[in-house]
């Protein structure tokens, strides 16, 4: 099923997740329209910037869980949600 990219099953669910996420909060922006709020950034920022941040930050994670080999990879993860519940609470 994976064969016409060589894909292996990882990727693709990895690209579903992100796909689901960003079904997720168009649908909460339609349903839960929300006004920037100002963060420790000292900037203003809205669910998507705060995903954007998250996602963003969560990939240099990985790369240096990688790069500094920190472990396994599924602790990487643990990380990157901790990180997350913290962008989307103080930025």
């Amino acid at each position: 099923m994976l064969d016409w990219m060589a894909w292996t099953w990882p990727t693709a669910v990895f690209f579903i997740v992100i796909a689901a996420i960003l079904t997720l909060f168009t649908v909460l922006a339609i349903r839960y329209p929300e006004t920037p709020r100002m963060g420790i950034l000292r900037m203003e920022t809205t669910r998507g910037d705060r995903l954007f941040i998250t996602l963003l930050g969560s990939a240099f994670i990985n790369l240096a869980w990688l790069g500094l080999e920190l472990g396994p990879q599924p602790w990487a993860l643990a990380v990157c949600a901790i990180y997350a519940a913290a962008v989307f609470r103080w930025v």
